[in-house]
């Protein structure tokens, strides 16, 4: 039976094309039915153009208002009582909905959806999670990347079996191995936010905790899931996007440097291809946000409508996966 999905639909730098063409997508790949939140005026003429005809489980839901990037998330939260990230995830909290999906305003949809979803029980603060690619070609997690710059070591414990659940459930990863991002292995490294948080995840029962990891372990397949404050893994998140970009741009200039370099470009291409895709956010369908009582993914503000897509397709894993029923499980134990 096809799962119900709502979709910001003016969420994106370049809304709501992509949050339109995302939806038709998701619904031609995916087992689902996608609810479009927005200006009917606006959403109606461009979802009718798109469909072309098709006669696909897409839908508007009425909303006058929206979140811009510009806008500073608490008073737009206050302030945009019918925005479409309100309208929306009030679905999610009447059940009409198993969950969310937006690229607009992080701090405002994390506003947004603690104040109308509320937290889990056991739990005091969300977190944001994403997923990078490792050289072991398995994912990893990490958490939290900017929910909140200032955390204490339970909301760090809380994290890790936050984090430990959505591993298994969504990723698939049997007894993930949870690290602690320190300026070294250590057990004497790191600020007093580390040092205060690791004997309280080592006397953690059901978690395979594996100790202080480094920034580099992000990314050779040492752990599953990596937990840290949301100011660290912020500026984690952000400086990796960077070097990705720095990647693709170099490797692709080398190229084309020479005639010898474009004959190689040009039998390497589906490598290069390959190479792309693994590091590709669009794959990825944007960060759980982790906590709260329903389902929640955040895409980056320039998702195209694969991002979309793949964002609408993590949000039926997740609610699926009944990850918020096991985390306070995983609590109150």
């Amino acid at each position: 039976m096809p799962i119900d999905i709502v979709v910001d639909g003016m969420g994106s730098d370049k809304a709501p094309e992509p949050e339109v063409r995302g939806a038709i997508l998701a619904c031609k790949q995916l087992d689902v039915r996608v609810h479009l939140v927005g200006p009917e005026d606006i959403l109606r003429p461009m979802l009718r153009k798109a469909l072309a005809g098709a006669h696909l489980p897409v839908f508007v839901v009425p909303a006058s208002e929206w979140i811009t990037m510009e806008d500073k998330a608490a008073q737009a939260v206050r302030t945009k009582r019918d925005s479409s990230m309100r309208v929306g995830l009030k679905m999610v909290r009447e059940g009409r909905a198993a969950g969310f999906f937006t690229a607009g305003n992080t701090g405002a949809a994390m506003a947004t959806a603690k104040m109308v979803l509320g937290m889990l029980s056991g739990v005091e603060r969300p977190a944001l999670a994403t997923i990078l690619p490792t050289i072991s070609g398995s994912p990893s997690l990490l958490l939290d990347v900017g929910a909140n710059v200032d955390s204490d070591p339970d909301n760090l414990v809380q994290f890790a079996v936050m984090g430990k659940r959505y591993a298994e459930s969504v990723l698939k990863i049997h007894n993930p191995r949870v690290g602690l991002l320190s300026i070294g292995e250590e057990d004497s490294k790191g600020n007093a936010l580390t040092r205060d948080t690791l004997p309280l995840l080592r006397a953690l029962a059901g978690i395979n905790f594996i100790g202080n990891v480094e920034g580099r372990d992000l990314y050779n397949g040492r752990t599953d899931v990596t937990v840290c404050d949301g100011f660290v893994g912020n500026v984690a998140l952000k400086t990796s996007e960077g070097v990705v970009k720095l990647m693709s741009s170099l490797l692709r200039e080398s190229l084309k440097s020479t005639v010898t370099s474009q004959v190689g470009a040009l039998l390497s291409r589906k490598a290069f291809n390959e190479f792309k895709k693994r590091l590709d956010y669009s794959e990825y369908g944007g960060a759980p946000l982790l906590g709260v009582r329903g389902v929640c993914i955040v895409g980056h503000g320039s998702s195209n409508e694969k991002a979309v897509m793949n964002g609408i397709r993590v949000a039926a894993e997740f609610a699926q996966a009944e990850v918020n029923a096991g985390i306070e499980a995983a609590l109150r134990s």
